[in-house]
């Protein structure tokens, strides 16, 4: 009876200590490289997301996170034709509506991300990386649409919240990917 207790108990013990060592493993190696954005704010991030409790695998995680940063595209989206639909000044307008184009690519291209990493091979994390650094991008083509007019942009903090969100999508996506080969020496000519 007591061996039985105790096979069960790794039995349930094991496998979540896996998927939390993995998440932890994801967030430790993401913090290192984003201090700015840090450890806990990633365990939080997943840890609000009942899907990455089943994450088995950085992979796993990449997909998750790259939903979590699809659906804040998706509500920064809404807000912003929310926004645009009550403005009255049409410049004002028309920077929405720059922000209303890049977080519907955002969208496109955070779904298109998760299913790449959904296959599971070969160029899969890939293309997965290519689309999330394409969705990066948004926040910042937002802000820069106000800034460059001296308006104060009202969605700053729904662009600095994405921002995380798809920087730790990019990270653990890109932590799937082979490093680049190394660049030979380049031959000197001596006289």
């Amino acid at each position: 009876m007591k061996l039985l207790s105790s096979v069960l108990f790794l039995l349930l013990v094991v496998p979540a200590t896996c998927k939390s060592s993995t998440l932890e493993d994801a967030c430790r190696s993401f913090a290192a490289g984003h201090p700015s954005i840090g450890y806990d704010y990633c365990i939080r991030t997943f840890q609000a997301d009942r899907a990455s409790a089943g994450a088995a695998d950085a992979r796993g995680l990449a997909s998750v996170a790259a939903r979590i940063a699809g659906a804040k595209a998706n509500a920064t989206a809404a807000r912003v034709a929310a926004l645009s639909a009550v403005e009255t000044d049409a410049r004002r307008r028309d920077r929405l509506a720059v922000c209303a184009e890049v977080y519907s690519d955002a969208v496109d291209q955070l779904a298109q991300a998760a299913e790449d990493l959904a296959r599971g091979e070969g160029a899969g994390a890939d293309d997965a990386v290519t689309q999330l650094s394409a969705a990066l991008d948004a926040p910042g083509t937002c802000e820069d649409a106000f800034g460059e007019a001296d308006d104060t942009s009202p969605l700053a903090g729904e662009d600095a919240e994405f921002k995380k969100l798809a920087t730790i999508a990019l990270a653990v996506a890109a932590s799937l990917t082979p490093p680049p080969p190394a660049s030979p020496p380049t031959p000197t000519i001596s006289d």
